[in-house]
């Protein structure tokens, strides 16, 4: 009996807290331009900044270029490999600030089929298609950095870069090319 009031009570606090964390109301979206992107999504899709896209590539041993040109000095970068990693990470941030706009335009589109009633099975579906390749391509351009900054820095250096930001990953293995 006491295990079934333990799991009892323990499925009120996760269906509560569950509850809590969801908005009173969409109150507050009715302000929002495109209802789906808050304020700060949108700005990070303009600036082309990352938004978690590369964790992946990051946890596991392959850094990106904003924390490693942030940690530039402790790293040992040489001027080549500062100017190599700006490169990189500007070339980046231009092209995710593109996808950036261009997901922005889709998600306004998709806004306006339901604001307009004009939503069919067909447009819902090229609509969320297009927007997907967007998010796609976004991540793959972040992804794709990390790769090259990778590339950019020594094996020591990569070493280095997990401990000063707390992972335990060590460096990844050189990528193959084929």
């Amino acid at each position: 009996m006491i295990r079934r009031s333990g799991m009892a009570a323990l499925l009120v606090v996760l269906l509560v807290g569950s509850v809590a964390a969801q908005p009173a109301s969409y109150a507050d979206l009715a302000t929002r331009p495109i209802k789906s992107l808050s304020d700060q999504q949108l700005a990070d899709l303009r600036a082309g900044r990352g938004m978690g896209l590369a964790l992946v590539a990051e946890v596991n041993g392959y850094p990106g270029p904003a924390h490693v040109l942030e940690l530039a000095d402790q790293l040992g970068l040489t001027a080549d490999q500062r100017a190599r990693v700006r490169a990189q990470q500007d070339a980046m941030r231009s092209e995710a600030a593109a996808i950036g706009a261009r997901l922005i335009s889709q998600e306004a589109e998709l806004e306006r089929l339901f604001t307009s009633s004009v939503v069919t099975e067909e447009r819902l579906r090229a609509a969320t298609m297009a927007i997907g390749q967007s998010q796609a391509a976004l991540r793959l351009a972040h992804l794709r950095t990390h790769l090259a900054t990778t590339s950019a820095l020594k094996p020591e250096q990569i070493r280095l870069y997990a401990v000063l930001r707390g992972s335990a990953v060590a460096a990844p293995a050189p990528p193959h090319k084929h």
